[in-house]
């Protein structure tokens, strides 16, 4: 897909990897809404590259379709969907006096990173089959962002894991169920990147994770993970695929 003046909804994208892929996505012409649930965050980070920012709780229903109805109003339907906004968490099932993990953290994530990312799927994509096909009969594409986590989750990650562990599941199947209308589905796995989450620790253990990585050697640059996002908005050929983005990183148990 040419993504110049395509309509472009972007999830989690005030900061971080979803910050990074809205930059990139207008940078390359395309009509970007910012969607997050910091409000101000969103609306700061469109008024930067000329998009629309929009509050939005990708858990529900309400505030995912009032978010798409705003960015159809300003920007048309939009055959792009990035779903990148998250959550993480690290939590043993079993506390150090033996007590059992509090079940609403394990929900809240689930409910986040895996039935918040379907959610927008299914009603983003409910518009773009409508559209008219462009060439080769496409009429959509569906980038999600898991982790290396769902293959290689390290101790106390069992909520996020399991989490980034349905996307990467899930990506076939829906890929499957599109393809009959022209939208395709890719996933990205990335490994450790250099997020506002991450330049919060000490240097110290910034350096230390980079030097897990077999090459290059240091923390992934956000700017990666977009260049990938479009790359797979513009080949035809990628859908139903999970890719790595870990420089070869392989997580040790902690």
């Amino acid at each position: 897909m040419n993504i110049q003046h395509q309509s472009a909804l972007v999830t989690g994208g005030a900061s971080g990897l979803g910050a990074a892929t809205a930059r990139e996505l207008a940078r390359r012409g395309a009509r970007v809404a910012v969607l997050d649930r910091n409000a101000e965050g969103a609306k700061a980070l469109a008024a930067e590259i000329g998009g629309i920012g929009v509050g939005c709780d990708i858990t529900s229903t309400d505030s995912v379709t009032q978010a798409l109805a705003a960015a159809r109003a300003a920007h048309g339907p939009a055959r792009i969907l990035m779903n990148i906004a998250g959550i993480g968490t690290a939590k043993r099932i079993l506390a150090k006096d033996g007590s059992p993990a509090p079940l609403e953290d394990f929900q809240r994530v689930i409910d986040v990173n895996l039935v918040g990312t379907y959610n927008v799927t299914r009603l983003a994509v409910a518009e773009m089959v409508k559209l008219d096909p462009l060439t080769d009969g496409e009429r959509g594409v569906v980038v999600c962002t898991a982790s290396v986590a769902a293959y290689d989750g390290q101790i106390g990650q069992e909520a996020y894991a399991a989490s980034k562990g349905g996307l990467v599941s899930l990506t076939l199947p829906l890929a499957r169920d599109l393809a009959q209308f022209g939208v395709r589905v890719c996933t990205i796995a990335p490994g450790l990147f250099l997020t506002p989450l991450m330049a919060e620790l000490p240097q110290q253990v910034q350096e230390s994770l980079a030097a897990s990585i077999p090459f290059p050697k240091r923390l992934g640059k956000p700017e990666e993970f977009a260049q990938l996002a479009l790359c797979i908005v513009e080949n035809l050929s990628l859908n139903g695929e999970v890719i790595r983005l870990d420089g070869g990183l392989r997580t040790a148990p902690r």
